[in-house]
């Protein structure tokens, strides 16, 4: 075919050269190849899948025919990003025969399935975790080198699937891959964002947001499914009949089914992660036909469209938009008509409706709720029930507490949800009134439990009075499931003994701890297969599928060829990553210096600013004791703003300028540089995770529900600096307190400085270095053409600040000076990185959800493979 000959030339690449000889092997896919031994090529073949002859041939095949009559293009005139859908499309005809394959065996067997609820699902790339999982990566990886093309290079064309803002959207991503690696039937409902989370922009230092338009070139990943489409009712007023109860007069908007496939690692599993999209219906607003208004009309489907639209890119933080509650309660309507649909049709083989009774329904279904965002989910099957359904209240009431289950993410007041009544009222009329019964019964319990104690039903209350009446989701959440659980074992305890204390007291039986985990294909094997094919030399490979086989590390602790084997990874890793940020931010670092990285949102609690008071005091002593030996550092701290949220844009602004100063000051040389990493997303943590040596987990004891981030170093062999606080503690626990670098107060420190009340003056007065370093802010030190530029970082700190940053400053700059003397002895440095990977196995989400599927959903997982395809 012929090309577009006004693309620029530079848009095409000439035919490159086929190649006949094998590629090299790729062991770290470092930027320097090395000789390999037997041995090495042997385990290297084993985590990346066999590259065998005819597996190969195939895939070339197959690459072609894709370019072909996939993409209507031929050698001449396809682009990279050709080649990239051919891969991708390549792939996931791998794929497919499992899919349907997998989707059949749970139609015949008729398990117990899993719906996991949630508003946000942080994807990233899809591609090469897809080869991982297939055993596919070496084959695609000489089949493209045959044809004269770099494998990591089409990769990178891929879009990141940001459809999540931190934490809980990344959590439900390792939860998809670990159900499907346990063979659970599992399905992630959520939303289609057409915008995911902004790209981020560093203009000038200032954070800028823009639209992430990640399907502008199409997703090779989604096959859409409009024979599933389902209608959402919206607005409308509500009928009282002697035969029940109807919500008419509604306006109705249509979800749009797109269904990603999710595969177990090797065990032929292909679960479905189903995301909605809206579409308006047809007959939109036509049916007012006001003569003339016709393309009015046509042009008003945008604001039924307008629901799928964005991801609201707040973290821990709620904002009460009606088109943010009308998206959760699109999620969740379309969710449980495709959840009852498939419960009324699915049973041995026939597609009649042939499952009537919905008291079952809890043996077949279990409902997993993803923070307080799908809680409609509730108040909707209970009108389903009763009002579709006609069932009894009490059956009703019933059949859904024990469906649903709800984990709680945040301890933090700003992100409770909270809707105002009003809003609801004209939205979601019926569900008022449901949640409103729901209430008084709820209410009549606790009164003849506690009676006269009007102030616990009042703390007990759906409903929050004041000056607008309001609906607390979480109570709705607790009081509609039969177990509400924690994210890691602080987290459960402060919710037992505080937050949810009333509600504890009445069901201690629903409460639950679930620790979070991480994937260990993407955040192992595939972000570090360096690391991975080290480790696999000395224990094998099933601690891909089995974490806790990591403990057999411990053997080889003073192991000096082990040793130096993680060690020179790391420095590959760093290498290799000084390259990225060199070749995308023309930023050059010493890649012999402390790689020392706090990534996450950027938030208050997260104290990314007792960070900065480190760095601005490790700047000070350089510059007072220029020719003493100081342990070079390079710190990266990188992560997004909430647009609207003022504080941490000014602190992303005060990371950049203390960099400015830093960056250039010919006294500190290449000791000391200060870097932000722009525009964090998965994508970026898999390039940057594995080059870290030093991990900063520094939030205020108590604010941090579990954190996952920090699980990622430990795996990927950093060591942490941190506090007793999430996950931290439990990390702790496994691989030894003196492995990490713990500091800070604890939890009962923080509340007895809450009843005593925090004086930051107190503490900028009594230590110099603190005074000095937070007049340097506020004096305009690292601000010269704006001195007043950081005044309000400063009030805060100094008058109103929630998280106490003063009030641990000192032990931080004490266990930073240990960090920096422990980091001169290789030796033992990395002694601690082993008991570290070796006490990961906890980590891994393939153990968070093998407890949920035992202790909530009543589902037993298995490691055992289904049968390919082919077979």
């Amino acid at each position: 075919m012929e090309g577009d000959p006004t693309r620029p030339a530079t848009d095409r690449i000439s035919q490159p050269a086929a190649r006949t000889s094998p590629r090299p092997p790729r062991t770290t896919r470092a930027t320097m190849p090395k000789p390999l031994t037997d041995q090495e090529k042997r385990k290297q073949i084993s985590v990346r899948g066999l590259a065998g002859v005819e597996n190969v041939a195939d895939l070339k095949t197959n690459f072609n025919r894709h370019l072909h009559f996939t993409l209507v293009k031929d050698r001449n005139v396809a682009t990279r990003r050709d080649y990239y859908f051919a891969l991708a499309h390549t792939v996931r005809d791998h794929l497919v025969g499992r899919w349907i394959r997998t989707q059949q065996h749970y139609y015949e067997k008729d398990p117990k399935r899993v719906y996991y609820l949630s508003l946000e699902f942080y994807m990233g790339r899809t591609l090469q975790n897809t080869m991982v999982n297939l055993a596919l990566e070496n084959a695609c990886d000489e089949a493209l080198y045959q044809l004269g093309l770099d494998m990591e290079e089409l990769q990178d064309i891929e879009e990141d699937a940001g459809l999540g803002n931190g934490g809980l959207g990344r959590l439900a991503a390792c939860f998809l891959d670990s159900m499907a690696s346990l063979g659970l039937a599992a399905y992630g409902y959520g939303i289609r964002y057409e915008f995911g989370i902004f790209n981020q922009k560093i203009v000038k230092g200032w954070q800028v947001e823009e639209a992430d338009d990640w399907l502008r070139y199409g997703n090779p990943w989604e096959k859409a499914r409009p024979e599933y489409m389902r209608p959402v009712h919206f607005y409308g007023r509500v009928e009282h009949h002697p035969d029940g109860v109807k919500w008419v007069d509604t306006q109705v908007v249509l979800a749009l089914p797109y269904d990603t496939p999710v595969p177990g690692y090797r065990n032929n599993v292909v679960n479905t992660m189903r995301l909605w999209s809206a579409k308006a219906p047809c007959e939109f607003n036509l049916k007012d036909f006001n003569v003339g208004g016709y393309i009015q009309a046509v042009l008003d489907r945008n604001l039924a469209e307008n629901i799928s639209r964005v991801l609201y890119p707040n973290d821990n933080f709620f904002e009460g938009k009606e088109l943010r509650l009308k998206q959760e309660y699109f999620v969740v309507a379309a969710t449980l008509q495709d959840i009852i649909r498939r419960f009324k049709a699915s049973k041995f083989g026939s597609t009649e409706v042939v499952r009537m009774d919905l008291t079952k329904l809890p043996e077949k279904v279990a409902i997993q709720l993803n923070d307080t965002h799908p809680a409609m989910a509730i108040p909707e099957l209970m009108r389903i029930l009763v009002d579709d359904e006609k069932l009894s209240w009490e059956t009703a009431w019933d059949i859904c507490v024990r469906t649903c289950a709800y984990t709680n993410h945040t301890v933090l007041p700003e992100a409770l949800e909270r809707w105002p009544i009003d809003l609801f009222q004209n939205l979601l009329p019926r569900h008022l009134e449901i949640i409103y019964e729901i209430n008084r019964r709820h209410l009549e319990r606790i009164g003849s439990l506690y009676p006269g104690d009007f102030d616990r039903l009042r703390r007990m209350s759906l409903i929050e009075e004041g000056d607008q009446k309001k609906i607390n989701m979480a109570h709705l959440c607790i009081v509609g499931s039969h177990a509400v659980n924690g994210v890691a074992r602080i987290h459960s305890d402060i919710l037992k003994a505080s937050v949810f204390k009333d509600f504890y007291e009445v069901d201690p039986q629903k409460f639950q701890n679930k620790t979070n985990g991480i994937t260990p294909r993407r955040w192992l094997v595939m972000s570090n297969p360096g690391l991975a094919e080290v480790i696999a030399e000395r224990i094998g490979e099933d601690f891909i599928r089995d974490l806790d086989q990591l403990k057999k590390l411990l053997k080889f602790v003073d192991d000096e060829a082990f040793l130096r084997d993680v060690a020179k990874i790391k420095q590959e890793n760093k290498m290799k990553f000084a390259a990225h940020l060199e070749e995308h931010y023309k930023v050059k670092i010493n890649p012999n210096s402390m790689f020392d990285l706090q990534v996450k949102r950027i938030h208050e609690y997260k104290r990314q600013l007792l960070n900065c008071l480190h760095i601005i005091t490790m700047y000070n002593r350089i510059k007072k004791e220029p020719n003493k030996f100081w342990t070079p550092r390079t710190i990266m701290i990188g992560g997004k703003a909430a647009p609207g949220y003022h504080t941490a844009k000014m602190i992303i602004k005060l990371i950049t300028s203390i960099g400015e100063v830093v960056n250039n000051d010919p006294v500190i040389g290449d000791r000391l540089k200060v870097i932000f990493l722009e525009n964090y997303r998965v994508t970026l943590a898999e390039k940057a995770i594995p080059a870290a040596d030093l991990s900063e987990q520094i939030s205020t004891a108590g604010t941090e529900a579990s954190g996952t981030g920090n699980m990622k170093f430990m795996l990927n062999g950093a060591l942490t600096i941190g506090t007793m606080d999430g996950a931290n503690v439990e990390m702790a626990e496994e691989a030894g307190e003196g492995n990490l670098f713990i500091f800070g107060m604890r939890v009962d420190d923080v509340e007895a400085m809450d009843k005593k009340g925090y004086n930051a003056n107190e503490y900028y007065n009594r230590i110099p270095e603190l005074k000095q370093a937070v007049d340097q802010v506020s004096g305009g030190y690292f601000s010269p053409n704006e001195p007043g530029l950081f005044k309000d970082i400063v009030n805060m700190l100094m008058n109103h600040d929630r998280f106490k940053v003063f009030a641990d400053y000192e032990e931080y700059i004490k266990c930073q000076e240990h960090v920096s003397e422990l980091y001169k002895n290789t030796k033992e440095w990395t002694k601690k990185v082993v008991h570290n990977i070796a006490a990961c196995g906890k980590f891994s989400s393939d153990r968070t959800i093998s407890q949920y599927a035992r202790e909530i959903w009543g589902m037993e997982p298995t490691l055992e493979k289904i049968p390919a395809p082919d077979d």
